[in-house]
Parts: structure tokens; sequence; C-alpha cells
């Protein structure tokens, strides 16, 4: 029982075995230590050096022979005190290099995030998924790739709000690319181009914002995908900018 406690703790088997021997004698040998805890003498030699670095045995000369003793169980305090203080260090440090950290990854290639959604129902649970994966900073820009028809007739106008409003509460502004039948759509807190769907057919409802895309299929299976990369989130946003680039010229 105690072992398991010890462990859970920060020692590792070994080293709890032989500080619980150690507390039953005043003192022992790395020779007796052996032959009552079946451990080879080389290895009692590590685990004894393990123990006396995290404060819990130290050593004591008897005659000529040097013996090992255990210290207090108090000191089990101590050892987990100190380790929770290395740990709060640990935690500031790590804020700092996280960042650092993220540079290789992107340096190396990043790995995407995939996620898909199946049947209306998941469609638009998506859209939620999209706003609430961990940005803690409101503002910015959501760009747009949609047919604006098809969005009609799939998605109710309540539907359409819901995804607005998340988006207006968000603070976001959008830039968009999209093609409808009725002419041209009038909106204040966006940027929009719209284009030819019949020579340009869009037959997908495209988000990306940061490093985040959303993908749904709005044809007779609705699925959708939630792609977590900033290579694909980039390419994207590049294309609509140059949609809306060229359309001033």
């Amino acid at each position: 029982m105690f072992e398991k406690y010890l462990q859970e703790i920060g020692l590792n088997e070994k080293e709890s075995f032989l500080y619980l021997a150690l507390l039953q004698v005043d003192s022992d040998s790395v020779i007796d230590l052996s032959k009552k805890t079946k451990i080879n003498r080389s290895t009692v030699y590590v685990v004894l050096e393990g123990l006396m670095k995290k404060g819990l045995v130290s050593e004591t000369q008897i005659g000529k022979k040097v013996h090992y003793q255990a210290e207090p169980p108090e000191r089990l305090e101590t050892f987990v005190e100190r380790q929770k203080d290395v740990f709060e260090e640990r935690i500031k440090r790590l804020k700092d290099i996280i960042p650092q950290i993220k540079s290789v990854q992107r340096e190396s290639g990043e790995r995407p995030i995939v996620k898909y959604f199946e049947g209306r129902g998941g469609v638009v649970s998506s859209f939620e998924e999209f706003f609430q994966e961990g940005d803690k900073e409101k503002g910015g820009t959501v760009y747009l790739i949609y047919p604006r028809d098809l969005v009609e007739k799939i998605f109710s106008p309540e539907e359409r709000l819901k995804y607005k409003k998340l988006r207006l509460e968000n603070e976001l502004k959008s830039k968009s690319v999209y093609t409808y039948s009725e002419g041209e759509i009038s909106d204040s807190t966006g940027d929009r181009v719209k284009i030819d769907g019949e020579k340009y057919a869009i037959k997908c409802d495209i988000s990306i914002y940061n490093d985040k895309v959303r993908i749904n299929t709005l044809g007779k299976d609705l699925s959708g995908f939630f792609i977590k990369s900033q290579d694909l989130a980039d390419t994207l946003k590049s294309l609509i900018n140059l949609i809306h680039d060229l359309s001033k010229k």
C-alpha cells in the first residue's frame, strides 16, 4: 500500500521499496540491502543515490563501512513541496517556451487536425465548433466562400441568423466570395465579391478564420469538415484576397 503511494508522489518502484526497507532499521549497508530486497548491488547504489538527491536517505559511517539510513517520513512532505515549487516554475517557463516550440513545429511542417461532421445535425453543429476552438481574442476577419442560393435552400433563416450572430458576437468582419441568382447582397459587416455562378460553380460553404477551415458540402448528402491547418487557411485566404483584388481592377 505504502509503495503505491510513494510512487504516486514521485518515487519509482525500487526507490519506494528501498526507502521503506531502510525505515525499518537504524541503518544498513549496500550488501545487506541487496540481500534483503533481492535487488542487485550495483542497482542498489544507483537507487540510493537517487533517494539521497531527493533528500530521503543519508550516508553514515559505521566503523570502516558506509551505511545508509532513511530520513524521517516528515521529509516526504518537504520532497512533495519541493516538487510543487519545481512544477510551478516549469509552468511559468512553459508559457515562454510554447511559442518557441510552435515556431519549430511550423518550420518542420504542421500536422493538420481534421474532424468530420455527417448529416444535417453535424453540419449545423460545425458552425459552433468553428467559433469555439480556443480563440481567446475577439476581432479579425472571417473569410467566406458560399453559394447563397444553396445556403438559403438548405438552411432556415433562423439557422443562418444564428451563424451570423456567432460571427458578430466574436466581433468579426467578413470577406467573402459568393454566387447568387437574386443579385447583389448588401451588408455593412463585410466586404463581398459576387461571381458568375453559372461560369464558376460553387457547391460548398467554406469559412476560414485564423488557422481554421470549415467546409460543408451542400449536395444531396450533407457533410462537413473542420480542419485546423495554418497552411490551408493561409492558402484559401490568399485566393479570396486575389479575387477581391482582381474585382477592383
